[in-house]
């Protein structure tokens, strides 16, 4: 009884095999990880729901008792105005963090377009060339390497632009964008909304929980349609542009027998270059003279994403699993560039034997090894870096690889520009399946599931439950980031996931050739998913705006302030987020109601903290069903979706050929 007992307060940890194992490793040595750090540090019930404001030193003011309603901070702030500027600095930390990482990718495309960083090319010139449309750069009698050039010169001016609006805001829907210039909250520059945020919430400025959430909304939005839209593109133009590619995912894709090279963090200009470094036959030749049968990377974290759907790397885990490679003794060295990289590697890694190796001036780490990525001395870099694995590999302790580690099989890289394809064919891109296949009640929506894992709930719980009971009740599934990694542990983004699937999805998804989940990348490819439902908006039959759609964001198991921006800038878009673990608004009730009807009043989204999971899947499948029917579609009914087949005649052919059929025409079936 004892061990039983034992055993499920271990799982309660998480669901995965391989971590549950590693966390005892982790225990029997006297190892610390974030699970159990977790356990032991309870958080601070002020501060984490929201109640505790530290913008001066005055402070921090405490809201708590029984006369939180009407108590004040030092300064006379409200709970409600501390609750909503903590909101939005929250959302603005978000946005700088994918903003410099879409600026740095945009800075790697302009050297190669001037010749100054040898080792890149430009991958996807019809991707560069889309970009340019959506620039109105000229691109007649020009090389790649000029149009390249303007592009990127453009992509740079919306971080420093002081009036106007960011380039990519003409991208979403037309009605979409007459909110935000009628709200007030269409940017300007990136770095000029940043800055002036951090402004507005600095002691004794701006004081109206309002007007600090509505600003919230507007500093994401360079986030969602500016610096992490920016990323994914010239990430796509310099690396190509995602198409299915199979690989697998768990901590058994580490190997006993070669050199271990795990990349992690954000930043996919360095860990591409290591990729083709590991690659290269001198320095498999040099690990073999150590030992080794070769060389084997692995990756981490969302640049365990960027490399995985383009060059078919293996994911070693997500965010939480960073600790537990370590802890296998098999890596010979982890590289890490920017964002949610764990300080206490560095002390793990010296009781093993690991090199952590840190490469960006932005984070550096106390006793670790530095090598700075300069994407002009790209390859130099890269080769050092493995060179450090390989002469570190005779220095390993011990081995404690799991022995439940199966590595679930995924197929990852859905970009939107595949997806287009795959419902068409080259001459013929379009989202008119989707469309149909939602309009007909074949599916019943569309939920994007995104996002961290977090100690403070069981591992990828959430996850697994709510990607299992979408599919199984015909909602088509989306992710990205970490979420995707937790899914594909669990082999629920390949082709065979099908089985969990209704029969509407089912039939559609066997005849476009999908899995019912779909990869679509790494965290600044949320704007993937923000091309995604314009492109279902202005496909027609789905109303007029992203507010109109039978689709939902979540977050289950969020831990991050991006995850804040990523829910903002979706909510900003017109979407409808759930974001599960807790609430750090929960003390306001206030607050609480802001983000949920006055945000909805004024751009027709809102944002719900939901803990319970299954909570989570009703409320999703509450407003996809509510957005069905104020569409006035078809009412989704499980397994009643087919209409008899029709004979068109010649007026009917010229009115789907002039695109005028809309929802009332005939529909093919799949």
């Amino acid at each position: 009884m004892a061990e039983a007992e034992k055993n499920n307060q271990e799982r309660a940890v998480s669901i995965d095999p391989a971590t549950i194992e590693l966390l005892a490793v982790a225990k029997e040595e006297g190892h610390t990880t974030a699970f159990s750090r977790a356990e032991a540090m309870k958080p601070c019930p002020i501060g984490r729901a929201g109640s505790c404001c530290y913008v001066c030193y005055m402070g921090p003011c405490r809201m708590v008792g029984k006369s939180y309603d009407t108590m004040t901070g030092i300064c006379g702030a409200t709970p409600q105005t501390i609750s909503a500027r903590n909101v939005t600095r929250a959302s603005t930390a978000g946005a700088s963090a994918h903003s410099d990482h879409g600026r740095d990718v945009v800075m790697t495309v302009l050297a190669v377009a001037k010749g100054e960083a040898p080792g890149y090319e430009l991958k996807d010139l019809d991707k560069l060339m889309r970009v340019a449309g959506y620039m109105n750069i000229d691109t007649v009698g020009k090389t790649k390497e000029q149009v390249a050039e303007e592009c990127a010169l453009e992509a740079l001016a919306n971080w420093g632009r002081q009036t106007g609006e960011l380039t990519y805001l003409s991208r979403a829907p037309k009605k979409r964008q007459e909110i935000w210039r009628k709200k007030g909250i269409a940017p300007r520059g990136i770095d000029r909304e940043i800055v002036e945020t951090l402004h507005r919430t600095t002691i004794g400025t701006d004081q109206d929980p309002k007007s600090l959430l509505m600003n919230a909304l507007k500093v994401s939005l360079v986030d969602g349609w500016g610096g992490a839209m920016l990323a994914t593109d010239f990430t796509d133009i310099l690396f190509g542009t995602p198409k299915p590619i199979h690989s697998r995912s768990n901590l058994g894709v580490l190997r006993e027998d070669e050199v271990n090279v795990v990349v992690h963090g954000h930043e996919p200009t360095l860990s591409n270059m290591i990729v083709d470094a590991c690659l290269d036959p001198e320095l498999i030749e040099y690990a073999k003279s150590k030992g080794a049968k070769g060389i084997n990377i692995a990756g981490l974290c969302c640049t365990a994403n960027e490399i995985l759907m383009r060059r078919g790397v293996p994911s070693a885990g997500s965010f939480l699993e960073q600790e537990l490679a370590i802890l296998t003794g098999t890596v010979d060295a982890m590289v890490v560039d920017v964002q949610c990289i764990m300080e206490a590697l560095q002390g793990l890694s010296e009781k093993l034997h690991t090199k952590l190796i840190t490469t960006s001036s932005k984070a550096r780490v106390a006793g670790a090894m530095h090598l700075q990525f300069d994407e002009h001395h790209a390859w130099d870099v890269a080769k050092q870096v493995v060179k450090t694995a390989i002469d570190n590999y005779p220095n390993r302790k011990r081995i404690k690889m799991p022995t439940k580690n199966d590595m679930g099989n995924m197929v990852a890289g859905f970009s939107h520009e595949y997806v287009e394809y795959m419902q068409g064919g080259r001459f013929r891109k379009s989202f008119r399946p989707l469309n149909d296949a939602i309009m007909d009640g074949r599916i019943m929506g569309v939920v994007g599931i995104i996002g961290c894992t977090n100690p403070r709930v069981p591992e990828d719980e959430a996850h697994n439950y709510l990607v299992k009971k979408f599919i199984e009740n015909d909602i088509l599934v989306v992710q990205t980031g970490c979420g995707a990694i937790a899914s594909a542990k669990y082999g629920l983004l390949t082709p065979e996931a099908i089985e969990y699937a209704g029969p509407g999805l089912r039939e559609v998804c066997e005849a476009v050739g999908i899995p019912p989940v779909l990869h679509m990348g790494s965290c600044v490819d949320n704007s993937r998913i923000l091309t995604v439902m314009t492109a279902m908006v202005e496909e027609g039959g789905l109303g007029d705006d992203i507010s109109d759609l039978p689709v939902v964001g979540m977050a289950p198991e969020w831990m991050s302030e991006k995850a804040v921006c990523i829910a903002c800038y979706f909510v900003a878009s017109g979407a409808y987020v759930i974001c599960g673990v807790d609430s750090p608004v929960g003390d306001s009730k206030i607050v609480t109601g802001l983000i949920d009807n006055f945000w909805e009043e004024e751009v027709g989204g809102k944002l719900h903290f939901i803990v319970d999971k299954e909570q989570m899947y009703e409320k999703a499948v509450e407003h996809i069903k509510a957005k069905r029917k104020a569409l006035k579609i078809k009412e989704y009914e499980r397994g009643k979706f087919h209409k008899e087949k029709v004979l068109l005649d010649m007026a009917a052919r010229r009115a789907l050929e002039a695109g005028q059929g809309g929802s009332q025409m005939p529909h093919k079936l799949f």
